[in-house]
């Protein structure tokens, strides 16, 4: 199950730590005097933590264009993006917020040098050719703590609606040059927000951790961001959120899945991320809420009956983890980590995939369009209907 051969994709330069936004400016400075920030539309703002940073930047001699994302990033917004400013020469793309803000600076950074529409470098496309990595560089700074896109060599790009996507803009040049986690960023998020970026961490180590891709290297990184998710996941969706030490488990965990995500792969949630995420309109974190619990259960009895020891005991010792009972079987352990799931869905009140407009007569399509070539287990079109089936 664990490869004992593998290699290491490129990793960013990592900055992690309380109150380390404040070396952003002349970090900055180092690859010139003109910046392009991006932001989300408002929580930055209505903190103070924007004014004051552009105000720093102003100070280290830096002129800067200021750009705003409100959803997650379609093609053309990017497009749009790199219309407005390629004739500013920007030196350097600076992103500051969560997964889908992150995305869109990574997609702009790689497109601006390019000046053609972004849609012609997306992986599944028909118009796809690949990228040749040539990017301005890029600072990613998150103030959610998910994607784990700060060490993530793609950005997701999507359209959303019949016949809509949710792929992929990849080259292993498009992982940021620095990765600025400060982790005072995080003690503001909403309730609704923590829980679904939580949820995508999490969902994205056990995915990792289990992975036929997996390795020595990505198990002990998937292992240390599980323990963290454990020790701190549910703490940060409750009044113990304004804690830095807990916001602190949380980010370094979100680190971790992105880096584990890149050299072990994922599995059916994310590959549902892209089929059932181009469908209807909903967060991908939310999605991986949703899902998580129902495709691990699936998982877990597909593995029982195509003999899949190995991982098997990779869920159970993640049971085993969150159960805080370490002497449990396996079976009993894999049981318990599917029950632990489901009540972090209830007493977190996830919502239903019904929430978001999807119908039963949708199901069968969605799950044809699926992939999940680094799922643990053989999944058919029927299995994967049962997973939506359950959280419809």
């Amino acid at each position: 199950m664990t490869n004992t051969d593998f290699s290491v994709f490129h990793q960013p330069h990592i900055i992690f730590g309380a109150g380390r936004r404040s070396e952003l400016p002349a970090i900055a400075a180092r690859y010139g005097r003109h910046v392009l920030v991006i932001t989300g539309s408002s929580a930055l703002r209505q903190s103070g933590v924007l004014g004051s940073l552009l105000g720093q930047f102003r100070s280290h001699g830096l002129q800067y264009a200021h750009m705003t994302v409100c959803s997650e990033p379609h093609p053309d917004l990017v497009d749009r993006a790199v219309s407005c400013y390629e004739d500013l020469e920007i030196d350097v793309v600076v992103a500051i917020g969560g997964g889908s803000v992150l995305d869109a600076g990574k997609a702009v950074s790689a497109m601006l040098l390019k000046k053609e529409p972004v849609e012609q470098y997306i992986e599944g496309l028909p118009s796809f050719r690949p990228h040749d990595g040539c990017k301005v560089p890029f600072i990613a700074v998150p103030t959610t703590s998910g994607t784990g896109s700060e060490a993530t060599d793609n950005a997701v790009i999507s359209r959303v609606g019949k016949g809509g996507y949710k792929r992929s803009l990849r080259h292993p040049s498009f992982v940021p040059d620095i990765a600025l986690i400060d982790p005072e960023l995080m003690l503001s998020l909403p309730a609704g927000i923590t829980v679904a970026s939580g949820m995508d961490a999490c969902t994205q180590l056990i995915e990792a951790y289990v992975s036929p891709s997996a390795s020595p290297y990505t198990d002990a990184l998937a292992w240390s961001g599980l323990e963290h998710v454990n020790r701190s996941f549910i703490a940060s969706c409750t009044d113990e959120a304004k804690t830095i030490g807990v916001r602190a488990d949380m980010a370094y965990a979100a680190l971790l899945s992105g880096i584990a995500l890149v050299n072990a792969g994922l599995g059916v949630v994310h590959g549902f991320a892209s089929s059932l995420g181009g469908y209807i309109d909903i967060p991908h974190g939310m999605l991986c809420a949703v899902l998580l619990a129902a495709a691990t259960r699936q998982n877990i009895l597909r593995l029982r009956e195509q003999g899949g020891e190995a991982a098997l005991e990779k869920y159970a010792r993640i049971g085993r983890l969150f159960s805080a009972r370490d002497t449990a079987g396996r079976d009993e352990a894999c049981d318990s980590l599917v029950e632990i799931l489901e009540n972090w869905q209830e007493r977190l009140t996830v919502p239903r995939l019904s929430d978001y407009g999807l119908q039963d007569d949708a199901l069968e399509d969605i799950a044809n369009q699926t992939r999940c070539k680094n799922n643990p287990a053989a999944l058919s079109v029927s299995h994967l209907v049962s997973i939506l089936e359950e959280r419809l």
